[in-house]
């Protein structure tokens, strides 16, 4: 099951990333970076393209209720990412 925070709404609006690209990023891209101390879930930052456009997701994980949290969704800068958007500079 995904859940969105507010934040995570307003920001894939303004982006114009929809329910479906992040659904599509969480299952089949890959994990670029762990969070586990993050509270009050271990979160985790995933990649994936979406028709050609590079998406990251922020999501934190509830195994207890099987529930995916989406925390935020965003087109990765150049300006801080590596050309491969896997990699910070």
């Amino acid at each position: 099951m995904f859940e969105f925070t507010g934040h995570a709404t307003e920001q894939m609006f303004a982006r114009k990333i929809s329910i479906d690209d992040v659904k599509t990023v969480i299952q089949n891209g890959q994990r670029i970076a762990s969070y586990p101390d993050d509270r009050p879930y271990p979160s985790y930052l995933m990649f994936s393209y979406i028709n050609q456009r590079p998406i990251h997701v922020v999501v934190a994980v509830n195994s207890e209720a099987d529930t995916c949290i989406v925390v935020t969704a965003y087109e990765p800068s150049l300006d801080i990412w590596k050309k491969d958007f896997r990699s910070r500079k």
